[in-house]
């Protein structure tokens, strides 16, 4: 294995407790799998192969969407994998879109859908198909030919897809057998069985009605065989992943913070909304949350930080105990939170599953309040999966539809905007491959440029650990000159001035040791100007383009509708002298 396969995707370290934890990061490929491919022929690379599809609006006022299929590997680490920027996912066709208006029975044109859907999918995936047994040779990144075994491992889609694929019917759950009246009963029901689901989708080729029969019985679909069915080692059931965009933030958590609003009145929670004061990485919304719109899953994130402050003592109508209602939402929250962890052990498993079980024992109070008369909800039944396919595929932000959304914009909406919206699909991928063979020849410049050694250090892709930030700053300030007078009153930089000259002798004189000839040739420091250009935002970033963090200096100001907008200082610790290599001293004033 290379040195980036060898690095810990799933660990078995000893805790304090001296019990054994496994520790789970990045995709781990499937021991069963190897092991059958390993007694056949020796020396098997398993490639987990990672599918992904979801339909996006190419326009804004017309009704133009596109259905693409981008696709990855299990094999590269979740750090590279996850950015756009490193092309680890590439587009592998897009599925007509389109609605079959001439079939005019909605049963027949819903099945024909599906089955252009697993038509256009096979046709996409069956090049892997018989290498997933034989092998094919293939060179790794650290130039050691391998024989690898490419297998259909994930899906990635939101519930209509994941419905889609597994050939499921809408309101039933795509991993088990759970009947559509039990999805609110916190329970583990028997798995779904592929070689069954095969067997019952091969009676298309002998007798329709049988067929049709037997997935009415069975709760599936009558696809005329679907694309998984002839993949090797594949089990599409187990396949269907967590998704927090679709699943927590626009689906139970959108859902919740609908309940707490019905049960402690709209005016209540948006009063403390308007009033939380501004704070470090906190969206304000100063109108309230009672009445946004199509609000994003990111809005929706951070609704969450906010939402148990929001009613931690608000009083419930009628002068009921909320206790019962802050324990749900808590283990929600907790939920929510537990399932975004980048590293997982046995031990925060077991607490994601403690906290869905507290949700279970409080729900009964939203019965209670009448803001829910059942929890017949898909969704919230799809949580108790997590915990196994976070064992077995690793943390949930290796199969997360934010990577797919933001894929939509590289790859889908610039490639149309790139096009004169006629027959666009063909100029799309023109488009796209013209500008892979310009991206691949860019690397490769910046390769040779780099003097690139074979025996240079991977980046560690280990347990999460503190980062280097760097600063990111703007263009222009935002204000152009500030006067002396006004960096003291409206920004209390006391003494700027005197700094200034310090950090100028200092630079001037980098050998100067003692504090009294720093403040001599201080003193003997002449500045030419009586303004400076301020900044009001510094953000950092951790290497990449996402920004991690931000500072604010904003003194006092109105807006243009003469309004004040008050002041906002973060307290921000500066490190100075060594930070690589030798041990920080640690915090210290000076007079």
């Amino acid at each position: 294995m290379s040195r980036v396969q060898q690095d810990v995707y799933r660990r078995l370290v000893v805790d304090s407790s001296s019990t054994y934890s496994f520790i789970c990061m990045d995709m781990d490929t499937n021991n069963l799998v190897k092991e059958s491919l390993e007694s056949h022929q020796p020396g098997a690379t398993v490639v987990p192969v990672i599918v992904s599809t979801d339909k996006t609006l190419l326009t804004q006022f017309r009704d133009r969407m596109a259905y693409p299929i981008y696709m990855t590997i299990g094999n590269i680490p979740k750090a590279i994998r996850r950015k756009p920027s490193h092309h680890a996912q590439v587009l592998i066709g897009y599925i007509p879109v389109t609605k079959l208006a001439g079939i005019s029975n909605k049963t027949s044109r819903r099945r024909a859908l599906a089955n252009l859907f697993h038509a256009c999918m096979d046709h996409a995936l069956g090049p892997i198909r018989p290498y997933g047994e034989t092998g094919v040779a293939m060179m790794s990144g650290d130039g050691v030919w391998r024989r690898c075994h490419p297998v259909f491992a994930v899906f990635v889609g939101d519930y209509p897809e994941q419905a889609l694929v597994a050939c499921t019917y809408n309101g039933r759950c795509p991993k088990c057998t759970v009947l559509p009246e039990q999805l609110g009963e916190y329970e583990t029901f028997p798995p779904r069985v592929p070689s069954t689901a095969i067997d019952t989708f091969r009676l298309a080729d002998s007798d329709l009605r049988r067929f049709h029969v037997v997935c009415h019985e069975s709760g599936l679909k009558p696809v005329f065989h679907p694309f998984w069915e002839a993949l090797p080692f594949t089990n599409i059931f187990v396949s269907i992943t967590p998704d927090i965009l679709h699943q927590m933030l626009q689906g139970m958590m959108k859902h919740l913070i609908r309940w707490v609003i019905r049960i402690f009145g709209a005016a209540g929670v948006d009063a403390r909304c308007r009033v939380i004061p501004p704070n470090h990485r906190t969206m304000l919304f100063p109108k309230g949350i009672s009445t946004l719109s199509r609000v994003t899953g990111k809005e929706h994130k951070k609704m969450c930080a906010i939402l148990l402050g929001l009613i931690v003592d608000l009083p419930v109508p009628g002068g009921h105990d909320s206790s019962r209602i802050l324990k749900a939402v808590r283990s929600l929250l907790d939920f929510l939170y537990l399932s975004q962890y980048q590293c997982h052990t046995s031990g925060s498993i077991t607490q994601l599953e403690e906290s869905l079980a507290a949700f279970h024992q409080f729900k009964e109070v939203f019965f209670d309040f009448g803001v829910r008369k059942h929890f017949k909800i898909p969704k919230l039944h799809s949580l108790s999966h997590y915990a196994s396919s976070i064992r077995m595929f690793g943390t949930t932000d290796n199969y997360n539809t934010e990577q797919s959304e933001r894929l939509h914009i590289d790859l889908t909406k610039n490639a149309y905007r790139a096009t004169n919206h006629k027959d666009e699909y063909a100029q799309m991928t023109i488009w796209l491959e013209r500008r892979e063979k310009l991206q691949r020849h860019v690397e490769f410049i910046n390769w040779k440029q780099q003097n690139y050694l074979p025996g240079r250090s991977w980046t560690h892709t280990g347990p999460p650990r503190a980062r280097s930030l760097s600063p990111k700053m703007a263009w222009h300030p935002s204000s152009k000159a500030v006067s002396w007078d006004d960096l003291h009153h409206r920004y209390g930089a006391v003494e700027f001035q005197d700094a200034l000259t310090d950090f100028l002798a200092q630079a001037n004189n980098p050998g100067l040791s003692r504090r009294q000839e720093l403040r001599r040739h201080a003193a003997n420091t002449l500045i030419p100007f009586c303004a400076v250009p301020v900044f009001h935002n510094i953000k950092f970033t951790d290497g990449s383009t996402e920004i991690v963090d931000s500072v604010h200096a904003r003194p006092e100001q109105k807006d243009t509708h003469g309004r004040i907008i008050p002041s906002r200082f973060d307290t921000a610790l500066v490190q100075s002298g060594p930070q690589h290599g030798t041990q920080a001293p640690g915090i210290r004033g000076e007079s």
